[in-house]
């Protein structure tokens, strides 16, 4: 299959990408650098050194002899997104080419603009390529399970059946975002939704929780291959960060009282779940909503496994409580239903002991590049 990857050179990105390659399918990825650029801009670069697209790309054909086509581009660019199309063709489309951070989008004015503009001309440039150069194409695009926000009902797999007044519907489920990053991926389904329905585009909706781990096959073979691996307050995901934190020996900060709960996957499991989706394509005129995750765990909970890891490894790991920089709910009801995955065949890798130990044990290996000052929140919700 003729596979394009928007935001290629992300921390799913670039994994997504050697995967499918690695699977038979030809791959193209698309991305500006906006990313590592914003990274620079705000003191949050990667714990490892990543090579740029173009020499990742030469040395996973040098390792495997599969080629990864790269173009630098920008997806909030229409004529650019769609020159791509044009000359690629695909078959199938993995869109990841949104600024990912919450923090990000709540640092200011400028940064909220941005987020705003970028997440949302990227998603409506992807439809109207796909309506105008590749109508049979399958878009399989990465949403949050932050779209739905911590509800004190069980959270559906994106749809949720009504009665009202005597009469039934079907809705998607009511999105309560908590950063204005979460709110573009609210609108981002509202936008797909509605060109499905007027379209018969064909889209599959993977509301992802937040992922965690340094390794896929392709890294474990050349450690060069890694992933961007942020663990600072605006791209850094919360296991990620009580990694790095547990490594340097700096506190766990567990924002306000911990009772946070999300559901949470491992990096390999994402590659899984993109392809049972890219590989299980739903009709013209359908939006699938699949919830992304594989296990829920409460930020204290998170913390009590790092600390218990990195205790038997001898790191005497402290946990700190600090004022939490946002505005959410710090003790709430959460269950979230994530069937559809499990069902068309994933099989998780589960956050064990020994699975915290060998990201632990993986982390040590860059020690020395941990820089302590980004480690601490430095974006607050309330000014």
């Amino acid at each position: 299959m003729r596979v394009l990857i928007l935001g290629g050179d992300g921390y799913l990105g670039w994994p997504t990408a050697m995967d499918m390659a690695n699977k038979g399918h030809e791959v193209c990825v698309m991305d500006n650098y906006m990313r590592r650029n914003i990274a620079r801009e705000t003191s949050s670069e990667a714990l490892m050194p990543n090579p740029n697209l173009h020499d990742r790309a030469d040395l996973f054909h040098a390792l495997t002899g599969k080629r990864i086509k790269v173009v630098i581009g920008d997806c909030a660019d229409y004529r650019q997104l769609s020159n791509v199309f044009i000359e690629f063709g695909p078959e199938s489309v993995i869109h990841y080419a949104e600024q990912p951070s919450a923090p990000y989008s709540m640092r200011g004015f400028d940064e909220a603009r941005f987020t705003l503009n970028n997440n949302l001309n990227a998603t409506f440039n992807l439809i109207w390529a796909v309506m105008q150069h590749a109508p049979d194409c399958h878009i399989v695009k990465l949403g949050t399970m932050g779209e739905y926000g911590t509800p004190n009902i069980d959270i559906e797999e994106g749809w949720l059946d009504i009665e009202h007044n005597g009469r039934k519907d079907k809705f998607l489920f009511p999105r309560q975002a908590g950063s204005l990053y979460h709110t573009t991926k609210v609108l981002d389904t509202d936008l797909i939704w509605f060109y499905v329905r007027t379209h018969n585009l064909h889209v599959t909706d993977l509301m992802q929780g937040p992922v965690y781990g340094l390794y896929t096959a392709e890294s474990e073979a050349d450690e060069r291959l890694l992933p961007n691996f942020h663990y600072d307050d605006i791209f850094g995901t919360v296991v990620n960060r009580f990694l790095v934190q547990a490594v340097a020996g700096v506190p766990l900060t567990v924002y306000g009282k911990g009772g946070q709960t999300r559901g949470y996957l491992n990096l390999k499991d994402t590659l899984q779940c993109v392809e049972l989706a890219m590989n299980n394509p739903v009709k013209p005129g359908e939006l699938r909503i699949l919830n992304q995750f594989t296990e829920q765990f409460s930020v204290n909970q998170l913390a009590d496994k790092v600390q218990r890891a990195g205790n038997a490894m001898g790191l005497n790991v402290q946990v700190n409580n600090i004022d939490n920089p946002r505005k959410e709910l710090e003790e709430h009801y959460y269950n979230a239903k994530h069937h559809g995955l499990l069902d068309m065949g994933l099989k998780p890798h589960l956050m064990t002991d020994d699975v915290v130990a060998q990201m632990l044990e993986a982390v040590m290996k860059y020690k020395v590049g941990i820089d302590r000052k980004k480690i601490e929140p430095r974006v607050r919700w309330k000014k």
